[in-house]
Parts: C-alpha cells; structure tokens; sequence
C-alpha cells in the first residue's frame, strides 16, 4: 500500500485490488471478513434513530459488552469524498462496524489495520488522512476521487454517549467538544446554526436534530414521510386533531402536537432550521397550518394536492385570508419532486427529496413534483 504524508499525518493511500465495486459493499464485508449478516448492526437496528445516534448506541452497546471500540469522525474532505464532514464510524476490535466514512475502501483499510493489532495501543485521538488520484482509481476500479482527513480516537469512558442519547431522546441538540491532545470530551448546549467545527486541536460536532419538520396529518402518507425524515436527523412533529387518524400514529421518535395546526404553528414559531408540509387533503386544517407557514421563517412550506387543486388554494389564501402573493408563491404545490410516484411510499419519498434539496440550497430542476399524477382534487 502507498502511503503520503499530509501536514505531517500519517497518510494512506485507498487502493485495493480485492475491492469490486460490481459487488454491493456490505456482501463484499461479510465475504472479505466472514462477518455473519447479523454482526453488521446498523443494518437492522432502530429504523427511527439518526444514523449517528445509532453508531453511538453501538459503540455504547460494544463497551458495555467489554470490547475495544475506535470512533473515526470525517473532519475534512477535498474532491468527491462521499461522506461529509461529521460523518462518523466505528469500528470494533473483532472488525464489526456501524456507520460509515467513505465508499467502502477506506472502512475496508480500518477493518484490516485494527482487526492486525494496529490499534491495540492507540491511547489518544490521532489524525489520518485518507486520499485516491484519479489514476489509481481508475486503475483498481474504485468509486473514490477524494480527500478526507479523519480523527481516529479509542472509546474508554462511555458517560459522555450515555448523557448524549439522553439528551437527544429529549430532542435536544447537543455539541460535543474532542480535545485531542488529552482526549478530553465536555458536552454543552447548540443551536441550530451551529456547525461542526475543527482547529486542528479541538473537534466540535453536534449530535442531535438541527433540523424540524411539521406534518400536518398522521395518515399513511404523513406516516411515511415521518419514517424517512427521523432517519435524515430531523426532529419530526405531526399535528391532526383527527382522532381517528392520530391514533394510529405510533412511531418511535415521532411527536405528536395537540392542537389545531394554525394554533401549532404559531406556537411553534419556525425558524430557518424548520419545514411544514399539509398533508391531511382537507382544506380547512391544511389552510389553517399555510396561512401561518407561509408568513413564517420557515424555509420549506409545501401542500398535498393537484396542480388545480393548488392553483385553487393559492386563491383563497389571497382572497380569504389576506396573504400576499409572495407570501403564496412560497408554497410547494404539488408537493415532492416529479418521480411518477403513486404510492404513499413513493410520493414520501418525493417529498422528501424535495425538502433535502431545498435545505441544501440545490438548484431545482423539477417543474413540478410527482405528487401531481396521483393525487386526488379537492373542492
């Protein structure tokens, strides 16, 4: 294996000959390792939790059960690095691993090195980077192009992930604080503006939901749209006075909001950080929440219904309820991304694609979303 030197860091070059991208990367773990399917824990546990909540759960999990544990955080990325920085792994002292940093190439390298001995006297946090040119990328196949430079540090005391799990459960956000040299760790209070932060001494990641998404209705769309958003880290609020639909909500991670919607989203007060989308297809609940969304901070404001049905509801927002036409011309309808979905699974998924894309400022290239060939008219 080459190896390079960044900024005085050990470097390693990500290139395997044994790694075929033709096969799926979780097959090539349990062929290239003979890891039972039932080993690779982030496949199967807790659909509902963040993924770096989850490797954290594993790595909390892992120490309980007496087993050495490395915690690598992506600190910085140049190129087509397919992790962001913040994106976390762990890996266990047997190779087991929970998240990911990579493609697979360099969560192929740790595998190796640890399951070797090489970090049996890793004692403090320590830094590698990791990096593939293009001609030894095309030569072994490898869907890398990128840098990254990651902290690499052994998990010993596990009270700081037990109080950061606690207080995520209580949908708090929460900033954690890596001070490498001693590997000190302190935990304080975020705010949704804050970022992950890295000087090369102290590593400042956040754990918890940055961002908010309000669901008007609990039907099998909204509980759908629920589903996938929990798993992209958001803090995930339904509202349906409607009884007979909320009962029925009951997913993990997911609240419920007493109240009407307009009154909830007053209460609420969204912010940059914070999406809301109608989906109850009832006019007099979803106009109750758009009235408000729709003069709010709220970066995203979307609403179920075909593109008559919108052009009809952007008219009596106008005429009945005095918002303006900036304040209408806000409003993502029909809702989702154009994918031809039909089913609530599918619309779910366009729609939260469309929310990601809007979040991260990408530029649109739907006319209009799919929610449009499927959904029903109202009156």
């Amino acid at each position: 294996m080459a190896s390079l030197q960044a900024e005085g860091e050990l470097g390693r070059i990500c290139a395997f000959g044994d790694c075929d991208q033709r096969i799926p990367y979780f097959e090539s773990i349990f062929a290239l390792y003979a890891l039972p399917s039932c080993e690779i824990l982030f496949l199967e546990k807790h659909a509902m939790e963040s993924l770096d909540l989850r490797v954290l759960g594993d790595v909390l999990a892992w120490r309980q059960a007496g087993r050495r544990v490395t915690l690598v955080t992506v600190v910085e990325t140049w190129g087509s690095a397919p992790r962001p920085p913040g994106a976390l792994l762990a890996v266990r002292d047997d190779g087991v691993v929970s998240g990911s940093v990579s493609g697979g190439c360099v969560e192929d390298d740790l595998i190796a090195r640890i399951k070797a001995g090489e970090y049996d006297s890793l004692s403090h946090p320590s830094m590698v980077a990791y990096g593939v040119s293009k001609e030894e990328a095309a030569r072994f196949g490898l869907p890398c192009g990128g840098t990254l430079r990651l902290v690499q540090e052994p998990v010993s005391d596990v009270t700081w992930i037990q109080e950061v799990l606690q207080r995520t459960a209580s949908h708090q956000l929460v900033a954690r604080t890596l001070t490498l040299a001693t590997g000190q760790v302190t935990l304080h209070d975020a705010s949704r503006s804050d970022a992950m932060q890295f000087d090369g001494s102290t590593l400042t990641t956040l754990f918890g939901p940055r961002w908010r998404l309000l669901l008007i209705g609990a039907g099998q769309l909204s509980q759908a749209v629920a589903h996938m958003a929990a798993l992209l880290d958001f803090e995930v609020l339904v509202c349906d006075p409607r009884e007979e639909y909320a009962a029925t909500l009951g997913l993990d991670g997911v609240t419920r909001v007493l109240g009407m919607p307009d009154d909830v989203v007053k209460e609420l007060v969204p912010d940059a950080h914070t999406a809301i989308v109608a989906l109850t297809h009832d006019p007099k609940l979803d106009d109750m929440a758009l009235m408000e969304a729709l003069n709010s901070q709220a970066f995203y404001v979307g609403a179920l219904g075909s593109q008559r049905n919108q052009d009809t509801r952007k008219n009596r927002l106008m005429e009945h309820f005095d918002l303006s036409a900036e304040a209408v011309a806000r409003l993502h309808g029909p809702v989702g991304l154009r994918i031809g979905a039909k089913t609530p699974a599918e619309i779910a998924v366009s729609i939260v694609a469309e929310i990601v894309q809007v979040k991260n400022a990408a530029p649109s290239h739907a006319a209009a979303p799919a929610a449009s060939t499927s959904s029903c008219d109202l009156s």
